[in-house]
């Protein structure tokens, strides 16, 4: 992924979903040094859009119990 994230770098658009937090990405890519440069190049001429509301699949979870 950080090939790919490189290569794009300043070239192309990127868009990136997840439900972690960047503090998070290390438990997924197992390499700090290598979760930096991957955010850094990913945040850089960026906009970020953080959506802090409920989950809906947790919320009909819930009420299907």
């Amino acid at each position: 992924m950080f090939q790919v994230i490189n290569l794009c770098y300043e070239k192309r658009s990127v868009i990136i979903t997840t439900n972690l937090q960047f503090g998070q990405w290390n438990h997924v890519f197992g390499d700090l040094i290598l979760t930096e440069a991957f955010i850094d190049r990913l945040i850089h001429y960026s906009h970020l859009i953080v959506f802090n509301r409920d989950s809906f699949r947790h919320k009909a979870s819930l009420m299907n119990q």
